[in-house]
């Protein structure tokens, strides 16, 4: 990693941490570069706005998630249900390794942000609409794969893969206000009874 390239990945670096820990709005630039110990200029060399570094956090966060939980919680070795209850282990292991030194739970980063942004930002919410597709398609691979495996009956893959990911975010959503991440546990393996067929409303 070159000089300039360690400079960029500690302005990122530093953003994500202190954005995930505590909000999108409460977080200045000042602050995002004092943490990474740079000057201002730097931060506007690589970033022309606060707009742009947040979406290079937004990826950032993705490959975070990708090979802390989904990756591994949907590898193929072992049947495919059994990878959506993997899923919510792994990410019960990842919030509670991810809760920032007060002792918060820090909830779905994705969800966080669009809470506060995707009614004031489209370029964000755009960015946070591909990561929730992207999670949705793993979703439905896994449902194809259980479907042809005769592990579940024939559903709307597409709306299931949908309502599995909305049922996650609410879950997270209700642990993070509870602070208690054991209700991911106790609420999360519900995901795997979630049906949605053809037809339904």
């Amino acid at each position: 990693m070159t000089r300039e390239s360690d400079t960029r990945q500690r302005i990122v670096d530093g953003a994500r941490h202190l954005i995930y820990g505590r909000s999108y709005h409460d977080v200045g630039v000042a602050e995002i570069c004092t943490r990474a110990g740079v000057r201002k200029g730097s931060f506007y060399h690589f970033f022309p706005s606060k707009q742009e570094l947040s979406l290079a956090v937004i990826d950032e966060m993705r490959i975070g998630i990708d090979a802390g939980v989904l990756s591994p919680a949907l590898a193929p070795d072992v049947a495919p249900m059994q990878r959506l209850a993997r899923f919510v282990e792994r990410l019960y292991d990842f919030q509670r390794q991810a809760a920032p030194a007060p002792g918060h739970l820090p909830g779905c980063p994705f969800g966080n942000l669009a809470l506060e942004l995707a009614t004031s930002d489209e370029v964000i919410r755009q960015r946070l609409q591909s990561v929730f597709a992207d999670i949705e398609s793993r979703f439905a691979s896994v449902l194809e794969e259980a479907v042809a495996a005769g592990e579940i009956d024939n559903i709307d893959i597409a709306a299931t893969a949908r309502a599995m990911l909305a049922y996650i975010e609410g879950v997270l959503l209700m642990a993070k206000t509870a602070n208690d991440p054991e209700l991911i546990r106790q609420l999360g393996h519900a995901v795997t009874g979630i049906r949605i067929h053809q037809g339904e409303d």
